[in-house]
């Protein structure tokens, strides 16, 4: 028999990755997604929509972590053998202007999903998606599993609850229950909103005369970025080692956000120069015409300035270690985004 899989969050990009990756391997999936006006599925459309073609190994319903009963009902139609809980608000600033709804969908959603395995079956294996945003304002460099949290938004203190209720139903009721403690992954499926995709999607649309210029926040903040399609490579990984555990996933590199402005930069060959300092840092094209500019606005209200992630445990353990770097990556997104121009 084939393996079932259920992912909530499938229409985000690593529901999307982690499905096509889980259609290799010969599982059946199953996806949730939330009812909407808007059609959103458009990161799995290549996969989906030719049903014929993949004999029907993927199913879409309709869902949402904030119902318990809609969680449940799943679940238990769905009989699967694992459950990927992907599904979040997962923007950090829109964190601060709906901190309640993020509480909601990012702490309470995988209590929901642990609270229904283990009504209907202990056996199912269960991954929480954590983030490198919990450790917020690091006690060490680079961080590793046993780093102390120290959360700077409504999103990673949610996602801090998230991480430790996984735990506690893992050692309570025996239940298999891993996080991973996944670092900034990007890829051409990345939401606009965010800051690689932003910075990727606008230096493109100057290159070509359609934006005059990218406004940013904090230049000197600093990410392990590393690509998604890597990444859920891990989700799985851990699901399928010999006992549940967390693991931390990234590149073991970081890089600030005015260094992959300038990586981008250097891949479309556009000579930038950079002037002034703090909220008045400015970068010129060709050392006339001003196309990116800092606002106050784009600061986070606790800033997170640097993190760096440990994998030495997933590489030992899981033997996972990341295929692409930051350039490549940086190749891929550029690319993408250069046929849609």
């Amino acid at each position: 028999m084939k393996k079932i899989a259920l992912i909530f969050g499938i229409t985000g990009q690593d529901g999307a990755y982690l499905s096509k990756f889980l259609l290799k391997k010969g599982y059946l999936v199953h996806g949730v997604k939330r009812r909407s006006s808007l059609i959103n599925t458009y990161r799995i459309d290549d996969i989906y929509q030719d049903k014929f073609k993949s004999k029907k190994k993927l199913f879409l319903h309709y869902g949402d972590v904030t119902d318990p009963l809609s969680v449940s009902n799943l679940i238990k139609k769905i009989k699967p053998a694992e459950i990927y809980n992907l599904a979040a608000q997962s923007h950090v600033a829109v964190s601060f202007e709906t901190p309640e709804y993020t509480a909601n969908t990012v702490a309470l959603g995988p209590l929901r999903i642990l609270d229904a395995i283990k009504k209907f079956n202990k056996k199912i294996k269960f991954y929480q998606a954590g983030s490198s945003e919990m450790f917020g304002k690091v006690f060490e460099t680079p961080q590793n599993e046993k780093t102390p949290f120290y959360p700077r938004s409504p999103y990673a203190i949610a996602k801090v609850y998230a991480h430790w209720i996984t735990v506690n139903f893992r050692e309570s009721y025996n239940i298999f229950a891993s996080n991973g403690i996944l670092f900034n992954h990007e890829s051409p499926l990345r939401g606009e909103t965010f800051v690689t995709q932003k910075i990727v999607k606008a230096l493109c649309k100057i290159k070509i005369g359609k934006q005059k210029k990218l406004y940013l926040g904090n230049v000197y903040a600093k990410r392990d970025w590393g690509h998604a399609e890597d990444y859920v490579e891990a989700m799985w990984k851990i699901l399928n080692y010999k006992k549940p555990d967390d693991f931390i996933i990234s590149t073991g590199k970081h890089y600030s956000v005015k260094q992959f402005v300038n990586l981008v930069a250097k891949k479309l060959q556009m000579k930038i120069t950079w002037k002034g300092k703090g909220i008045d840092e400015k970068a010129y094209l060709d050392t006339k015409k001003c196309i990116i500019e800092c606002k106050k606005e784009y600061f986070r209200l606790a800033e997170v300035n640097t993190l760096k992630g440990n994998y030495y445990k997933a590489k030992k353990l899981l033997k996972w270690k990341p295929s692409r770097d930051i350039n490549s990556l940086i190749n891929d997104m550029v690319e993408s985004e250069l046929k849609k121009n």
